[in-house]
C-alpha cells in the first residue's frame, strides 16, 4: 500500500465529496419551501462526512480518536441516506438517482467500516 500523505487522497473521502457535490447540484431543484429543512439537512449531512474524515485524518495517531470521528462520519452518511429516501418519497428525486445514490453512500460505509476494523493500518507516522 502506497503511503497516504492527505485526506484527499484517500478514496472514500473522493467518494464522499463526489457525492456531496451532486447532491449540492440536485438540491439547487428542490422546492423553495424545503430550503430551510430538507434541503439544508441533506446537504449538511453529505458534507459532514467529509468533514468528519479529515477530522479523523488528523487524529490518527490516536487510534481511539480516529475511529470515532469515522464513526461521525459512518451517522452522517447513514443520515444522508434517510434525507435520500424522504427526497424520493417527495418526489424530489428520480428512482435512478436514489439508486445511485444510495449504492454510493452503502460503499462509502463499507470502506469506513473497513477503516475502523484496522486502525492500525491507517494510525501511522
Amino acid at each position: 500500500m502506497a503511503l497516504v500523505k492527505s485526506y484527499r487522497e484517500l478514496r472514500v473521502y473522493r467518494m464522499a465529496f463526489n457525492a456531496a457535490m451532486e447532491i449540492f447540484e440536485i438540491t439547487k431543484t428542490f422546492p423553495t419551501e424545503e430550503r430551510y429543512s430538507l434541503t439544508d439537512q441533506i446537504r449538511r449531512s453529505s458534507r459532514s462526512v467529509c468533514q468528519s474524515i479529515g477530522e479523523s485524518w488528523r487524529k490518527r495517531r490516536y487510534p481511539k480518536h480516529f475511529v470515532s470521528k469515522l464513526s461521525d462520519a459512518e451517522t452522517e452518511a447513514e443520515e444522508t441516506r434517510v434525507w435520500l429516501e424522504f427526497s424520493l418519497a417527495c418526489g424530489y428525486l428520480e428512482r435512478e438517482q436514489f439508486n445511485d445514490l444510495d449504492k454510493r453512500y452503502d460503499h462509502i460505509l463499507a470502506q469506513l467500516v473497513r477503516m475502523s476494523s484496522n486502525p492500525d493500518r491507517w494510525c501511522h507516522f
